[in-house]
């Protein structure tokens, strides 16, 4: 499953991941994973939820992010779960169709190894391409 929570920046996305993300460390069978682009929230995150920082990881395009995806689901079999805030800030360069290409690759990850992803980014829903608009839970 892929969500997508959008709005524009200040309205409390972040706020909404941390709070999907604790709670769903309360009742998960495996583990689950936040994936922000600085450490500022490290101490709002549940203890037993795997914080991964990407400042230091140059993401330039959606493949490398898959990748990044890739290489952490390759270390643990057992992720139920990975939310990422900031999208757009983590991948230095994403235009529209490389969002759907995107998306439509966490969407097999995610049927393929079982995982959802819960994304968080800071955008209008007019300025998300019609590909991925059906993924789109809050705006």
């Amino acid at each position: 499953m892929i969500q997508l929570l959008i709005s524009a920046k200040g309205h409390g996305k972040t706020k909404q991941l941390i709070t999907m993300a604790n709670e769903a460390q309360k009742v998960a069978n495996g583990n689950i994973v936040f994936i922000d682009d600085n450490k500022k929230h490290i101490y709002d995150i549940h203890s037993g939820i795997r914080f991964v920082e990407t400042s230091a990881c140059d993401i330039y395009n959606y493949r490398e992010f898959a990748g990044f995806i890739f290489g952490i689901l390759s270390q643990n079999s057992d992720i139920e779960k990975i939310f990422v805030d900031g999208l757009y800030k983590i991948i230095k360069s994403l235009n529209d169709e490389d969002l759907v290409k995107l998306v439509k690759r966490l969407d097999v990850i995610s049927k393929e190894e079982d995982v959802d992803f819960i994304i968080g980014m800071s955008t209008d829903f007019g300025a998300i391409p019609e590909g991925v608009q059906s993924y789109v839970v809050s705006e």
